[in-house]
């Protein structure tokens, strides 16, 4: 019988949302974590059951927690909800009396619970329209569970300065079999700033207004940020999965598996970027996988950066440009991305109107080629490679000021299957080059960004339909700024998730007999610090935590 791998299980979810932190003087401080119920600063030996039972351990990341400043701070419930189906939460969002208006850091806070049984969901929080939490969820135990995800929002302050319309959606379908109700509270904390201390942060928070987008006259830097996943049902959930038309696979793409985010301006592309390979908490048909430890990124769904600076001269004219997101290699007519947008505008206090011009503008061909090869162990191998060169000036009340935005994108992936899917096998890794030069007035600025994506892994069914996921996952990224040639500040992330589960499939739930480990190192050095931690978890046991640094 033929077996389809389903990577991840939204049931038919459409997500109804319209998407990394700036890399500022904090690069080097990860801006999210999942943080409900930390373990002890070193685990200690714990019974580990011989399978899976009724209950685990609570979710849990080696991602560090944000770091907060001392002193006073104000918090501000932003939404409080349970959600059973498709309805979003709405209310009000209300500034903090107490906290001035300038912040030295803003924290999101989502705490959650759930039991029973339900699939990983797909969620959203607005604030005015803006965009500033997308996460997925756990997949409970028929006990409950309970997890927490922190978020530095500091970048949304122009938004939190005013009363808003707040929505908030994870959709969820509750019914006899699927009982778990997603309960959620959602909080913002202030630390105001000293005076002259504030965080640097766009003066504007702005999102498109039918696809337009109008910037102030006196815009100096323009970054958008895209909250593009594939979810809300069918293939495009796991892409990277997707095989060409001609072969003999349950989830085709006429091209293949080569996914490229593309942001345009009045129909010229202005950026490209290789999305995150996300693997939800369903993902790679073996939810004990995720119980305790999720894969990179699952609860903290992280923007595309796209410097738009050098259109600032063109979108300075007061008039509405149009700004598209789409993503190369999607099957015409195929829904399955959504790609809401915000933009951040820094503006020039000294000049009511900034001029420029886009000097450069250079497109390399896109490369993108899978190649099927059929046999008794049936093979895809894909190629993607594309680069993009923009720059343009603006001319300031401190001079003239040139932005170069040099990207290129590189995929590799091989796919391996036998006749019913089984056993299943990819590996691949997606590249994505980034250096943004500023130059004027003073000595060029620099910064050099190496991202580094990776799968690896293999599903089989064996004797007794046990089914056996074996996968690492990589999220890595090499951060370096210079000024006048000379190294100021660098920064390397590698984090890396590894787990090997068994389950016995098609029998009732407290039949599967399920097993497994997982572990995650998150480490991360460079000129801000250094912090390394090691979990690692066996049939739902935190079995182990290692510090270093």
């Amino acid at each position: 019988m033929k077996r389809r791998i389903v990577m991840s299980m939204f049931a038919g979810a459409t997500l109804l949302a319209s998407a990394s932190t700036l890399l500022g003087a904090t690069a080097a401080r990860p801006a999210a974590a999942v943080v409900a119920k930390p373990p002890s600063a070193q685990a200690q030996p714990a019974d580990v059951p011989a399978e899976f039972g009724t209950d685990w351990h609570d979710p849990v990341t080696a991602a560090p927690p944000v770091r907060r400043p001392s002193g006073r701070s104000c918090r501000v419930t932003v939404a409080e909800a349970r959600f059973r189906d498709f309805t979003p939460y709405t209310g009000t969002y209300t500034p903090p009396a107490s906290c001035g208006d300038r912040w030295s850091k803003v924290v999101l806070r989502m705490d959650g619970k759930v039991r029973g049984r339900q699939f990983d969901r797909l969620g959203y929080l607005h604030i005015g329209g803006v965009q500033v939490f997308r996460t997925s969820t756990p997949q409970p135990s028929p006990d409950g569970i309970e997890w927490s995800v922190e978020k530095d929002v500091t970048r949304y302050s122009d938004t939190f300065r005013a009363r808003h319309d707040v929505e908030m959606l994870i959709g969820n379908v509750v019914d006899d079999t699927y009982t778990g109700i997603i309960d959620v509270k959602v909080t913002l904390t202030f630390y105001p700033a000293r005076e002259g201390h504030a965080a640097p942060v766009p003066d504007r928070v702005l999102t498109l207004d039918g696809g337009t987008l109008t910037t102030p006259r006196n815009s100096e830097r323009v970054v958008a940020e895209v909250y593009a996943t594939g979810s809300g049902g069918g293939c495009e959930e796991y892409w990277y999965l997707a095989v060409p038309s001609n072969a003999p696979y349950s989830c085709q793409a006429e091209g293949g598996p080569y996914r490229e985010v593309q942001i345009k301006v009045d129909g010229r592309l202005a950026g490209i970027a290789a999305p995150f390979p996300t693997v939800w908490t369903g993902g790679w048909s073996n939810p004990f996988l995720w119980y305790v430890v999720p894969g990179p990124r699952a609860f903290d769904v992280k923007p595309i950066e796209y410097d738009l600076t050098p259109f600032a001269g063109i979108l300075n004219d007061g008039r509405p440009h149009r700004v598209e997101v789409a993503v190369v290699g999607v099957p015409e007519g195929q829904s399955g991305w959504s790609a809401p947008v915000n933009v951040l505008v820094w503006q020039d206090a000294g000049r009511a109107h900034v001029t420029g011009k886009l000097t450069t503008h250079t497109t390399g061909d896109l490369t993108d080629s899978s190649t099927y090869t059929p046999g008794s162990e049936h093979r895809v191998d894909t190629e993607g490679e594309h680069r993009l060169t923009v720059a343009g000036y603006v001319d300031t009340s401190h001079g003239r000021v040139t932005t170069t935005v040099r990207r290129s994108l590189a995929n590799t992936s091989t796919r391996r299957w036998a006749d019913g899917e089984n056993p299943d096998a990819l590996t691949g890794t997606w590249a994505d080059d980034e250096s943004v030069t500023v130059d004027g007035p003073g000595p060029a600025r620099t910064t050099r960004t190496h991202r580094t994506y990776t799968m690896d892994g293999t599903t089989t069914i064996g004797a007794g339909d046990r089914l056996r996921t074996v996968l690492t996952l990589g999220d890595r990224a090499d951060v370096t700024r210079t000024r006048a040639g000379h190294r100021t500040a660098w920064y390397r992330l590698d984090d890396t998730y590894a787990g090997d589960a068994t389950y016995t499939i098609n029998v009732p739930r407290d039949q599967r007999h399920a097993v497994g480990t997982t572990s995650e190192r998150y480490r991360v050095r460079g000129s801000g610090g250094c912090y390394d931690r090691s979990l690692t978890t066996v049939q739902g046991v935190l079995t182990e935590q290692r510090d270093g640094c």
